[in-house]
């Protein structure tokens, strides 16, 4: 029987073998490499896209809290004139009352009274006089009461001295509160 010696075809086909894994081993590991490094610049390029989109984004709201900043100064702006406006209207409606204070007080007081000093603190008149009776104190609280001009006559100190045996003299503070309540009720009726 012939003896065949198998070992270098053997030892050449392990070689081959080793060097086929080898060779796959290094692909492989090469692919990963190449794999990993596209991976890695692919999720940088988006964290890129992304932080560029913020710095936009950013840039967009910088600009609309400019916006917004002078849309609240002109909002400001806008509430004070509006108050200017308001306070001249109040103003412009309010002149003529003084004129129409000055007529009523005129209009209403009766004979035998006599004003010496009002004052007025906002709406309220405070008007000290003097009359020759309490009966012309009362009527004139009944025409402060009927003025269209003034209302809520409160009469708060009178006091009556005796002049001589035939006259008295009643001296009053009384308190009035001014206002168009009553006229604008009537012009509302007609």
């Amino acid at each position: 029987m012939a003896r065949i010696n198998l070992l270098p075809w053997r030892e050449e086909l392990y070689k081959q073998r080793q060097q086929a894994f080898l060779s796959a081993n290094f692909s492989a590991a090469g692919l990963t490499v190449a794999l990993l490094f596209y991976l890695h610049m692919h999720i940088n390029g988006l964290i890129e896209n992304q932080n560029s989109r913020n710095r936009f984004l950013q840039s967009e709201i910088n600009v609309l809290d400019k916006k917004i900043k002078a849309i609240n100064k002109l909002d400001e702006k806008k509430r004070r004139l509006i108050e200017k406006m308001n306070v001249i209207q109040r103003l412009q409606s309010s002149r003529p009352e003084i004129v129409h204070l000055f007529d009523e007080i005129a209009k209403t007081v009766p004979d035998g009274v006599f004003i010496q000093s009002f004052t007025q603190a906002g709406r309220n008149l405070t008007v000290k006089g003097s009359a020759q009776s309490n009966a012309r104190v009362s009527t004139y609280m009944r025409k402060l009461e009927a003025s269209p001009w003034l209302r809520q006559s409160q009469l708060t100190i009178i006091e009556t001295k005796q002049k001589s045996k035939r006259s008295r003299q009643s001296n009053f503070v009384l308190r009035v509160r001014q206002g168009k309540d009553k006229v604008k009720k009537k012009e509302n009726k007609t």
